[in-house]
């Protein structure tokens, strides 16, 4: 039976999925193919792009399949990917070095450096810049492997290189410049004279030139592409952008006063707002990234479901070799009194993005006795994801500019018992949407818009998102939480020194 449809293709951290969409948001199939991440030092990140390639067209061919539809039905394919991992490409257009993940924090002094210089170009990141961004990577790269920088001849991102290997064309997204490359459309473009500044003079010469809003039409799969997924030389390629970013649209927040709270390996707070106004603490306003004429705001924390995954693998797994580990430690947290009995868990374990912005910030977990178990220990360690996203929301509130209500995707969608937790800590109601995987599915979604089946962006996210239900804030529990917010927010600065020292030891 023929279904005109569309395929979303998700860069994530741990694997590519693939989505098959109808035009009407019904969701046909979904597969997903992991890939490695090898960590060379302490607090890098790297992974093979051919590895991103070669998971994808697994997913694709499969999700295909499993659709049940034909090759003339898929309209279009768009790909978004992780944020700022760094793609560094010989005039060969081949990868000249593994690619630097976005939670790779090796361009820390480089990003200190860049915070130093107080140029105008840093006005989104007033805290300070993140190492995570695609520049200081750059700049490191620049520093400590030269040889590898001379033979670099574009630098792009992960959705970028997935564009290029679908269609052929070397493109650059305007989403991830602008949210993370310092790019501001509103302002005349690229800061040269901040390049410049710190040591990249020329660098935008190695940026692709064609810049390509979210939803815009690249061209045809190549027949490359088109032979390696099973699917039609005319199937359009429309540009995506960075994965959270991409989320937005699969959550409906398209319209201001609405606000996405991305979970996964990270997690993300993006109001989307129609003023131009700078938060201390947070990262924006990003002007025209998502929908034209509005911005986003964000603010996000570096480890968060990472630190789940981390206890699932080392400690629930190996503890309940059989069976659904993750389910059975979750329902064991559940257990543990709020507060974990005196237990404080810190959840820096890949530094802070917001509102410290501070790398040099490691993991910690105090107030341990002999009646402490390990469910204690996962609970303090949820607690203190959960108070990381209510840091975020209090910087939003202190400056005016209160969530009322976010809606949610990822691992976090998938616990009740965390998802209930980030209710009852940030005191607000959290929308559950039909479609969980926001982010492979805001992909579908723009490759809707590209191939003309609606007008724009909000049409077409308004038309294929629907809800599911909504997650009420207990009162009580919020009453409870807040006192310990406060001893977490107080542990962190109690930490932070002797935190920075050990980062001096180590470096």
């Amino acid at each position: 039976m023929s279904r005109a449809c569309t395929i979303g293709l998700d860069g994530g951290t741990g694997g590519a999925r693939a989505m098959v969409v109808a035009l009407d948001g019904t969701v046909l199939a979904t597969v997903d193919s992991p890939y490695e991440t090898r960590y060379p030092k302490p607090g890098w990140a790297e992974q093979s792009p051919a590895d991103w390639w070669a998971a994808a067209v697994r997913s694709v061919r499969a999700a295909f399949a499993a659709a049940g539809v034909s090759a003339a039905d898929v309209r279009a394919i768009s790909a978004d990917g992780t944020s700022s991992t760094l793609v560094a490409l010989g005039d060969d257009l081949a990868p000249v070095r593994p690619a630097i993940l976005w939670m790779d924090n090796r361009a820390s002094a480089e990003a200190r450096a860049m915070t130093a210089t107080g140029d105008p170009a840093l006005r989104r990141c007033r805290a300070g810049v993140s190492s995570e961004w695609m520049i200081p990577r750059i700049l490191w790269l620049a520093r400590r492997e030269p040889e590898t920088f001379g033979r670099s001849r574009w630098f792009v991102e992960m959705a970028d290189y997935l564009a290029l290997r679908l269609s052929g064309r070397l493109t650059l997204g305007h989403n991830q410049i602008t949210n993370r490359w310092f790019y501001d459309g509103r302002r005349g473009g690229w800061p040269d004279a901040f390049f410049d500044r710190i040591g990249l003079p020329g660098i935008t010469e190695r940026f692709p030139a064609e810049i390509l809003p979210l939803g815009t039409p690249i061209g045809p799969l190549s027949p490359a592409a088109a032979e390696d997924l099973g699917l039609s030389p005319e199937t359009l390629v429309v540009a995506g952008g960075t994965d959270a970013y991409v989320a937005m649209v699969g959550l409906d927040v398209c319209r201001a006063g609405r606000t996405a709270f991305i979970t996964g390996s990270s997690h993300l707070v993006l109001p989307m707002v129609d003023h131009d106004g700078e938060i201390p603490g947070l990262f924006g306003p990003h002007p025209d990234c998502v929908v034209p004429g509005l911005s986003v705001i964000e603010g996000g924390q570096v480890s968060s479901g990472s630190i789940v995954r981390w206890w699932h693998d080392h400690v629930a797994r190996p503890m309940q070799p059989e069976g659904d580990a993750y389910a059975a430690m979750m329902r064991r947290a559940a257990e543990i009194p709020i507060g974990a009995d005196g237990l404080v868990a810190l959840d820096f374990w890949q530094g802070n993005r917001n509102p410290y912005t501070d790398y040099d910030l490691t993991g910690a977990m105090f107030g341990l006795t002999l009646k402490h178990t390990p469910d204690h220990m996962l609970r303090a360690l949820l607690e203190s994801v959960a108070f990381g996203t209510e840091n975020i929301l209090r910087t939003l509130k202190d400056a005016g500019s209160p969530v009322a209500s976010m809606t949610v995707c990822g691992g976090s969608a998938r616990s009740d018992v965390w998802l209930q937790m980030h209710a009852d800590v940030g005191n607000l109601p959290i929308i559950v949407p039909e479609v969980a995987e926001a982010t492979v599915y805001g992909s579908a979604i723009v490759a809707a818009v590209g191939a003309g089946a609606y007008a724009d962006l909000p049409e077409a996210a308004g038309a294929m998102v629907r809800e599911h239900r909504v997650v009420e804030p207990d009162a009580g529990r919020h009453a409870r939480y807040a006192e310990l917010f406060e001893i977490y927010r107080d542990t962190h600065d109690a930490l932070a020194p002797l935190m920075h020292r050990m980062a001096r030891r180590e470096s």
